[in-house]
């Protein structure tokens, strides 16, 4: 739930942001008369983020088991993309976000179709909104709580909206560098875990080689094999018999880290050079970047 609230709360603001910019500048310059359109087009934003929610939830029932597995992962390396390319994104575009999405009202309003700010306002919220959709979807698979994970989400995402809507108001002043560069440094481990959890769903489906196939290696007790001895393609450890797989603890920590009981060498690999390589290339500019930035002051977003 925990982690789930994080992910809503960090998604659910970038939305919100937008949203505010959006709706602060077409009051400041006086079109108030195009809002309905621009909340069309987040609301369908929106429904498209539950219909595809929907689909990913009730749509595999009829496949077979391998079929489920090989949809699964594949789905969640595609989360994996998605959010690693967000990250990098927002860390990049945050300091020209307010300007390009001015620059977008004003071209959307020269040309003076209905459409163009309902585009606007469901293109603004539908990127964020369907990678949330995936990320949550993917993280609920590898645990199986739904209850508790969507109800963190849907707290994360309505702590956001308030936020968001004390922001546009001039009400709080808020470090969203500081605020995106630690969120985005707990994305890139809950995308490991993710990815972590992919590569178990392929193993399982036999797309890529590991304990459930016939290259895993066999212990003399004529089960697959655990440790050094174990790899590529067997376990890489076995800790069932401390953590309970499915247990609060077990849950908590591959919510959080992706940790499970028993993984595989590829997992392992998978999860540290996930770590390794995007954590490197998120933090390397912020440790070179001595200058101050005018983006790491607090911000508010003007109505008027």
């Amino acid at each position: 739930m925990f982690a789930t609230l994080l992910i809503g709360l960090r998604e659910g603001l970038e939305a919100a942001l937008v949203v505010g910019i959006l709706v602060a500048y077409l009051a400041r310059i006086g079109r108030r008369d195009a809002l309905g359109r621009l909340w069309g087009g987040v609301g369908l934003a929106v429904a498209l983020s539950l219909a595809v929610g929907a689909i990913l939830t009730f749509g595999a029932y009829g496949l077979t088991f391998q079929a489920q597995e090989i949809i699964g992962g594949s789905l969640s390396l595609l989360a994996v993309a998605m959010v690693t390319w967000m990250i990098f994104w927002m860390k990049k575009a945050g300091r020209t976000m307010k300007r390009s999405l001015e620059s977008g009202v004003d071209r959307a309003l020269a040309e003076g179709s209905l459409w163009s700010i309902v585009v606007l306002g469901f293109v603004s919220v539908a990127r964020e909104g369907i990678e949330t959709t995936l990320l949550l979807w993917s993280m609920v698979r590898s645990f199986g709580d739904a209850p508790d994970a969507l109800l963190g989400a849907l707290l994360g995402i309505g702590i956001a909206v308030v936020l968001g809507w004390l922001i546009a108001r001039g009400a709080l002043r808020l470090n969203l560098r500081r605020f995106f560069t630690w969120t985005g440094a707990f994305l890139i481990v809950v995308a490991a875990g993710v990815l972590a959890y992919a590569i178990h769903d392929l193993q399982e489906a036999a797309v890529l080689p590991g304990p459930f196939t016939t290259l895993a290696p066999i212990a003399a007790a004529g089960t697959v094999a655990v440790g050094w001895a174990a790899f590529p393609f067997g376990w890489a450890f076995d800790v069932s018999a401390v953590i309970e797989p499915g247990g609060v603890l077990a849950t908590l920590l591959q919510a959080t880290i992706g940790f499970m009981p028993q993984m595989s060498w590829l997992q392992v690999i998978a999860w540290v050079a996930y770590i390794a390589i995007v954590g490197a290339l998120f933090f390397r500019p912020v440790r070179a970047s001595q200058a101050p930035d005018p983006e790491s002051r607090p911000h508010s977003v003007a109505t008027s």
